[in-house]
């Protein structure tokens, strides 16, 4: 399947492991060059999806802004960022969170995301193209117990990605969400047994969604085939959404 991407140049947040690994290769599949953001990119410095990698810290501003320059001029365009980087947090009652807990969740998960777009945002307008592709949550639409945190923050991010949308309209711009139902990644490592347990029984199918299904979602989502959509969430759920 081709969906145009081909000499796309594109960045990855989150990209050293589990999704955004998956989404870094796919998009290195289909032609792409890609500029992966870690925290810690020393495992994909050698990688061959990757055209560039750099450290970033996603919720310090000057850090996000010198990473975008660096891709910027590894890369010499950037027309997709797909903000990805997340972390999950403590699987625990709200009233058992610290501040401290509730903080850092939003911080990587949604202040994270507003510094990542709002560093290539202005570099796709002056272009009049771009493809900003959030990767949120069904329990950003859903809620999930033991995990408010981190359903406030990617309901928030959908919130974002709607009115970003449309304070960029007209033009040829557009943000899109990706909401993955539970995925077996490293996260996996920050949830305990029963709430792995809760969260797969929700899902009609029946299973995890896999990586590769993201991925695919969010190179349709990037790609300019997806040109009359945004503001929008695609759902990969395996029937568990309800909206």
């Amino acid at each position: 399947m081709s969906f145009d991407l081909e000499n796309h140049r594109i960045i990855v947040t989150g990209a050293a492991r589990g999704i955004g690994l998956t989404i870094a290769r796919r998009f290195t599949a289909l032609g792409a060059q890609v500029s992966g953001w870690d925290l810690d990119c020393a495992p994909i410095v050698a990688d061959p999806a990757f055209a560039h990698c750099t450290s970033v810290d996603v919720t310090n501003e000057t850090s996000v802004e010198q990473a975008f320059n660096e891709s910027l001029k590894a890369l010499g365009s950037v027309t997709v960022m797909v903000a990805n980087a997340g972390i999950n947090g403590p699987t625990k009652a709200a009233w058992d969170y610290t501040l401290a807990e509730w903080n850092q969740v939003l911080a990587v998960d949604l202040t994270g995301v507003f510094l990542s777009t709002r560093a290539a945002v202005g570099h796709m307008r002056e272009r009049d193209y771009g493809r900003l592709v959030i990767v949120a949550s069904v329990a950003g639409k859903e809620g999930n117990p033991s995990a408010c945190a981190y359903g406030a923050a990617k309901a928030g991010v959908i919130g974002y990605a709607k009115g970003l949308a449309r304070e960029l309209q007209p033009s040829n711009v557009t943000v899109n969400c990706v909401a993955p139902a539970i995925t077996e990644t490293d996260l996996f490592q920050e949830m305990d047994e029963a709430y792995i347990a809760d969260k797969k029984s929700r899902i009609p199918m029946g299973r995890f969604c896999s990586q590769e299904e993201i991925a695919d979602m969010v190179a349709w989502a990037a790609s300019p085939r997806c040109s009359f959509t945004t503001g929008q969430v695609f759902d990969v759920t395996g029937g568990r959404a309800t909206y």
